[in-house]
């Protein structure tokens, strides 16, 4: 029994020596493992792999600016507010809106939303071929040896730590795609960037393959640290780990507060003129159009990655379009996200959530002449295409929303605004007294037509601009046009329940015909 018991010492202590030599030489530890299990990888290695073949299969290019930020981290003031369901069919053709909306009394119906399954990549248009640009984030990775990782750690400090800083997920998604030492080192290059400090030790030990997405989480998420490049660079001990990151700047940084000022300024420009809008789908609309009026698209320009070069300079690509897309519509307080991948080339685009639906936004693509509404809040369906997503921007939320889709129509080339071979008012039998001006003034007018015909029937009245028509479609889908005039007719007429019918023509100088048919049953 004593030979056993000092054999298993015996084994204990050569144990022990080993894994002792294994802290002084990582790589007889990587030997072991080698011989213990095969061709089988770790987690980390795992990781390290993908984030090196990321890497490897990013497209090659100059990096002529990035995208980026000043600020605290603070959450956008707005928001949105979910609707009420209804059963509303929604914009139909080319020529006319319509929708379709049961009444009891009470709100029964159901929003019904397509399948969401990517189909085959297709080449995008020929109009918009080649309108890409977008440069994926670029690692560059050295390992050292062990008396300069010590060196490193002695000579560079954390810098700015971003410790306090808190990103709401509404409004930054790739930061809540992260785990909590995945969000620690966010925050800290965060705070670094903004305080345009280049070099500085990680927080949190990390990998190449864990680098590169908290980078990219980082860039993705703010586009108003327009001065950072989608490029960094990481120098790794032999273990794997990071011991030194490093940051790359435009030249903006040589004088980034007149940069920061003039930003803000030819930002300012788009945003008060959509202080006044009422709906957030108005907003969006209203920051597409002024984006596309103010954007020359130019493989060429400058600072190309950067909302900068779109917002500042008026020339960018596709990254540009995106990056100042996202940075207007969160200033607004609606979130919009940056969306990153494929269509026949690199490409970015956008992802914007109105009333708890999310939608694809691609400004780039709709940059045409004329300019167009083609590739303006589509579903992952219609875009699957000819748009992939790639990188962690396959974790975004899928956008399946149609209740603020296809409502604008895009004018063709020679053919003018959608309005424009429609009938006059007078040739559909209106007066200009007889158009109404507001949502109220439009509920009376239906109110009275449906009391003057005692139940059900059709009639049609003229709302005087496409923003009243849409507050019309609104209230349907909100069920806000019982308070407003249906509930009485309920009352009045004794009935339960209704199927209104709706169908919108355009007519000229903006105004719309409306068309309703009214069916009432006990």
């Amino acid at each position: 029994m004593k030979k056993v018991l000092y054999g298993i010492l015996g084994l204990l202590s050569l144990l022990s020596l080993f894994i002792l030599a294994c802290v002084f030489r990582p790589d007889l530890s990587a030997k072991a493992a080698a011989f213990l299990y095969g061709d089988r990888e770790t987690k980390e290695q795992e990781e390290e792999r993908a984030g090196n073949a990321a890497a490897e299969n990013a497209r090659a290019g100059n990096h002529t600016g990035e995208t980026a930020a000043a600020g605290t981290g603070s959450v956008p003031a707005g928001g949105t507010q979910e609707p009420a369901a209804v059963v509303p069919k929604g914009p139909t053709s080319d020529e006319v809106l319509g929708l379709n909306a049961v009444h009891t009394g009470q709100d029964t119906g159901t929003r019904e939303e397509p399948a969401s399954d990517r189909q085959e990549q297709q080449k995008p248009a020929e109009a918009v071929a080649g309108r890409g640009g977008y440069i994926p984030v670029q690692g560059e990775s050295e390992q050292v040896d062990d008396k300069e990782a010590e060196r490193l750690r002695e000579q560079y400090t954390y810098g700015e730590t971003g410790e306090g800083l808190d990103f709401d997920p509404e409004f930054y998604p790739y930061y809540a795609m992260l785990d909590n030492a995945g969000q620690a080192l966010y925050r800290q290059i965060y705070a670094n960037a903004n305080a345009v400090n280049a070099v500085f030790n990680p927080v949190e030990p990390v990998s190449q393959g864990q680098l590169r997405n908290v980078f990219m989480a980082v860039f993705n998420d703010h586009p108003e640290l327009f001065w950072l490049n989608s490029a960094y660079r990481g120098r790794f001990d032999r273990s794997g780990t990071c011991v030194e990151i490093v940051l790359e700047f435009n030249e903006l940084t040589d004088n980034l507060e007149a940069s920061k000022a003039r930003f803000r300024e030819e930002a300012e420009k788009i945003l008060s003129g959509a202080g006044n809008l009422s709906t957030d789908y108005e907003v969006e609309v209203y920051v597409h159009n002024a984006l596309l009026d103010k954007i020359s698209y130019d493989l060429r320009a400058p600072l190309n990655q950067s909302a900068y070069s779109g917002l500042v300079n008026g020339k960018t690509v596709c990254a540009g379009y995106a990056r100042a897309f996202q940075y207007l519509m969160t200033e607004l307080g609606i979130p919009c996200y940056y969306c990153t991948g494929y269509a026949g080339e690199a490409h970015a685009w956008n992802i914007v959530r109105l009333d708890g639906e999310y939608y694809n936004v691609d400004a780039t693509w709709d940059d045409t002449e004329p300019n167009t509404y083609d590739f303006f809040n589509k579903t992952d369906g219609e875009f699957g295409q000819n748009h992939r997503r790639e990188d962690l921007s396959v974790n975004l939320p899928p956008c399946n929303g149609t209740w603020y889709a296809n409502r604008e129509k895009s004018p063709r080339e020679g053919s003018g605004s959608y309005f424009s071979n429609a009938k006059t008012l007078q040739e559909a039998g209106f007066s200009e007294d007889s158009v109404i001006l507001s949502l109220k003034d439009y509920y009376d007018d239906c109110y009275r037509q449906i009391m003057a015909k005692g139940g059900s029937c059709t009639f049609q009245n003229v709302v005087d601009s496409e923003k009243i028509w849409l507050q019309c479609y609104d209230a349907y889908n909100n069920d806000a046009y019982s308070a407003g005039y249906m509930d009485q007719v309920f009352t009045e007429l004794g009935v339960s329940r209704c199927n209104v019918d709706i169908q919108a023509e355009p007519l000229q100088d903006g105004r719309f015909l409306l068309h309703h048919t009214i069916e009432f049953t006990q």
